[in-house]
């Protein structure tokens, strides 16, 4: 597998289909940005999503879906979720039939409550596909310092073909056959980041964020057990491994996002000052429509959603969870 395509000039599509040329593939990026690709032509970079990281001469950038598609083995879409199905859909009509779709997004679509897998097969029917998740921050990633991340696909040779041709140097990939549990962990750590971010903001101390951290992942392995997922996907990259990422450093999004809540901005005036997704302010909400649908308590993503969506008080929310009734640990 050498011909690879990434959708999406965000940057972890600049970043994935920067490791990619450095693994030997035939990459193209597609970019809906004229920007962007006019940016990574003239200047070699991605002064938008992934400034000052010098990509290689052997990049080929393109507005063209048409083009970025052509021969493609795997294309790697990073479109952030809540626009996966409008880019799959325009997408569709130019993926070779053998091509493996490996979705590189973590989120829950806010609509219908779909992972990203579902809204795949509602878009584009059955065929060969793969999730890509794990604690990866781009801009490392693009750098070639070492990472790894979770393959996750039922069509095993493709998965394996996949791997061997990402895999090697800085960037190693492991494979599970549990789509559902590394796609929850992926979005749900969003969350989990968001709060532990405001506990940051708050300043209330190290001790309320190893709580707030571990009682979260409590919550992640519930729905995960309950959608059909292994809990054992949690305990690994693409659950743990993630939460430990991004629950503790300003350079992400999510938890960068919690911290300027709990310094007293609002939802809105973050969110509206970002180029970026910051995929944790849908995901809360529909991570609770999931919740609903299978039974399933989530307080801190609830405590979440009323911070970021309905202009709930913090001080408000965290006294809610201080006073839930008191129970075992594995409860």
């Amino acid at each position: 597998m050498k011909r690879i395509a990434v959708l999406g000039g965000g940057a972890w599509g600049t970043a994935l289909a920067e490791l990619a040329v450095r693994q030997g593939c035939q990459t193209r990026l597609w970019a809906r940005n004229p920007a962007v690709v006019a940016d990574i032509l003239e200047r070699r970079e991605n002064g938008l999503y992934l400034p000052g990281q010098r990509l290689s001469p052997a990049l080929a950038p393109t507005g063209d879906l048409s083009e970025a598609l052509a021969e493609a083995e795997a294309a790697l879409v990073a479109i952030p979720t809540q626009y996966l199905r409008d880019g799959l859909a325009k997408a569709a009509p130019h993926l070779p039939n053998d091509c493996l779709t490996v979705l590189c997004c973590k989120g829950i679509e806010l609509d219908r409550g779909l992972l990203p897998q579902q809204v795949m097969t509602e878009a584009l029917g059955p065929q060969p596909s793969a999730t890509l998740s794990g604690p990866t921050f781009a801009r490392e990633v693009a750098a070639g310092l070492p990472a790894a991340a979770t393959l996750a696909s039922q069509h095993r040779e493709a998965a394996l073909a996949l791997g061997e041709a990402l895999g090697g140097g800085n960037f190693r990939p492991y494979f599970s056959r549990d789509l559902i549990g590394v796609e929850l962990g992926g979005a749900l750590k969003n969350v989990v980041a968001i709060a532990c971010g405001i506990v940051e903001g708050l300043g209330l101390g190290e001790n309320a964020k190893a709580a707030l951290l571990t009682r979260g992942l409590a919550e992640m392995a519930r729905l995960a057990a309950a959608m059909g997922a292994e809990r054992e996907t949690l305990m690994g990259l693409s659950g743990i491994g993630d939460l430990a990422l991004t629950c503790g450093s300003a350079a992400s999004r999510n938890f960068s996002f919690g911290l300027a809540l709990g310094g007293g901005r609002t939802a809105a005036e973050i969110l509206d000052s970002r180029s970026a997704v910051t995929e944790g302010a849908a995901t809360c909400a529909a991570a609770l429509t999931l919740a609903g649908r299978h039974d399933v308590e989530m307080p801190i993503a609830a405590a979440v959603d009323a911070v970021v969506n309905k202009d709930a008080a913090l001080e408000a929310c965290i006294e809610d969870l201080l006073r839930r009734p008191l129970r075992a640990e594995k409860e």
